[in-house]
């Protein structure tokens, strides 16, 4: 479709997917009211049309579809899109439209996004006394339960993440469209990936800009109570959460979904792309791991940060001890000045077994971290350094010897197994086995930069670690240091499992509120952006994007053997 330059009202055209809900007709009305909406844009597949003069009905696929954005984008004749990316019963605040026009006619940026608020109707098979909050009346019929806020990140340059959330409000400016379409050619036809190829293709030469302030409430349904699933329920994944077309904070583990092959594919295209397009594509070529003429006392150190976790500690040393291998090996348990106990029960598993080796670091300011770093430095440290969570267990008493054989038959400087995740009595929790078969030699460095995690066990050429070493911090050390491993080096990949991650209320990542995983996912963007400016710097002459020829090769199939430093075949 070629992009015409024109000259557009200043309203706004706004453009959403149709529902079967109960509440789309009435968020039809609200829209309609708003003045500053002069055309309204549904994209459909079956459903009755609400008959008015501001809504035109388009037959076509979800708004994520590629040539569905494209026929709304040639139907708008405004200065803006406001596009609604999840469909949802949305309420816009008082003046949210007044306000977003008159920060875009300010800031001149490619696309605004803003805070909002959020609340759950009550399940209706929820029982009484459920701890659901007193509800308020909105309207005659439908009662809201109290509201909370729920705030968005900054947007930066390392925010590649498809599952990144922009709220129920995305008001893109046209001429930013345009010129982005213009420059960088067409829309790609995907069916899942198309708001996100156009997001990323205006983030690359405009801002996006996030105004920090509630300007819509979004109701969802309290979602129901499930009990844990059998353990033959190993990849009970989700359908939801389709991200930019539903919730994009209910798939955290989408990417490495089998039944969301297609999906990835396209969003793994779109984001090489961008990266071609910002210089920081890297070709599959990769540095040897020169081998080490150092020492070692042992083959391999298991390595347990700990702090305060006297209820689990002993599992995972006796998990680590129970390994079976034809080298020596020993457990390095870098004890963070714990006060509830764990102190004495390391001393007391050391005591029994000499392989345990109990650390206490001088310093009083590490985190997780600096406790690998610890341990990497200490003498008793092995050649392969191999990790293992204080409140985790090895799946099996193969674990170490099949990390190992990896390392000795690829010329690679880190590996990475398969985990489940389970409860603290061993059932099997959604989504069950993270395999991330997404990951392919000629392009999962790329890829890396797209998705928050890697997987689990990680472990690594301790001569390497050493040199490199790991951010200080108690959330996101792994995936910063293994994004700076594949800037150069292979990555092996065992797609086996074997670890178990254990939910339980104590752990770091459990329950966690929307400010607490938008601290997290904000670090993780830092690191990607610090990382997208260390690949320019590598690639003084970027490659070039063909249109229709772009993307990487993710998710070629599955059922390689269990450790491939290339693509699983």
């Amino acid at each position: 479709m070629e992009i015409q330059p024109r000259k557009s009202r200043p309203g706004i055209t706004a453009a959403l997917s149709y529902a079967d809900a109960p509440w789309f007709d009435a968020l039809l009305r609200r829209l309609i009211r708003q003045s500053a909406i002069e055309r309204i844009l549904i994209a459909y597949n079956d459903g009755d049309a609400y008959p008015h003069d501001k809504c035109e009905w388009i037959p076509a696929g979800s708004l994520v579809a590629g040539e569905t954005l494209s026929t709304v984008i040639e139907k708008t004749q405004t200065k803006y899109l406001l596009i609604l990316p999840f469909c949802a019963d949305l309420e816009l605040g008082p003046r949210a439209l007044r306000r977003l026009l008159e920060a875009a006619e300010i800031c001149q940026a490619g696309m605004l996004y803003a805070d909002y608020l959020e609340g759950h109707t009550p399940s209706p098979a929820a029982p009484a006394g459920n701890g659901v909050p007193p509800a308020r009346k909105r309207g005659k019929k439908d009662a809201n339960p109290a509201l909370r806020e729920h705030p968005v990140n900054d947007y930066q340059p390392g925010s590649l993440r498809d599952d990144f959330d922009f709220g129920p409000l995305m008001l893109f400016s046209m001429d930013a469209i345009r010129t982005a379409l213009k420059r960088y050619g067409a829309l790609s036809p995907f069916t899942h990936a198309g708001l996100y190829d156009l997001r990323l293709r205006v983030a690359t030469d405009a801002t996006l800009f996030h105004l920090r302030e509630s300007l819509a409430t979004v109701i969802r349904p309290e979602p129901a109570a499930t009990d844990a699933p059998a353990a033959d329920e190993c990849e009970a994944w989700t359908d939801e959460g389709e991200t930019n077309g539903g919730d994009p904070a209910s798939a955290p583990f989408a990417y490495c979904d089998p039944r969301q092959q297609d999906r990835q594919r396209e969003m793994e295209s779109a984001a090489t792309t961008h990266l071609k397009r910002l210089g920081a594509w890297l070709r599959p070529r990769f540095r040897s791991v020169v081998p080490t003429s150092q020492a070692f006392p042992v083959e391999a150190s298991v390595v347990i940060p700990v702090r305060n976790r006297k209820k689990t500690i002993a599992d995972a040393v006796r998990s680590a001890l129970s390994q079976e291998a034809d080298f020596p090996f020993n457990v390095l348990c870098i004890d963070n000045h714990s006060t509830d106990g764990t102190t004495a029960v390391l001393e007391k598993l050391a005591k029994a077994d000499p392989r345990v080796i109990p650390l206490v670091p001088a310093r009083l300011d590490l985190g997780i971290g600096g406790c690998w770093n610890e341990a990497l430095r200490a003498e008793a440290c092995g050649r392969f350094a191999v990790q293992l969570d204080s409140d985790d267990v090895y799946s099996g008493p193969d674990t170490l010897r099949k990390i190992v054989q990896c390392f000795r038959e690829g010329d690679v400087a880190m590996v990475i197994g398969a985990y489940t995740i389970v409860d603290e009595r061993g059932n099997i929790l959604p989504p069950g086995l993270i395999a991330h078969r997404e990951w392919t030699d000629d392009n999962g460095r790329n890829n890396a930069l797209r998705i928050n995690g890697l997987g689990a066990p990680r472990a690594f050429q301790t001569a390497l670690a050493r040199q490199i070493g790991f951010l200080n911090v108690s959330y996101g050390e792994d995936y910063a240091i293994a994004l700076r491993l594949t800037r150069d080096y292979r990555i092996g990949r065992i797609y086996e499992n074997l670890y178990l991650c254990r939910r339980w209320s104590g752990n770091s990542d459990s329950a966690l509120t929307v400010a607490q995983i938008n601290r997290h996912d904000a670090f993780k963007d830092t690191l990607r952006t610090l990382e997208i400016m260390a690949r320019r710097q590598m690639n003084p002459r970027p490659a070039v994007p063909v249109p229709g020829r772009e993307g990487g090769r993710g998710y070629p199939g599955y059922g390689s053997p269990a450790c491939r430093s290339g693509a699983p075949s």
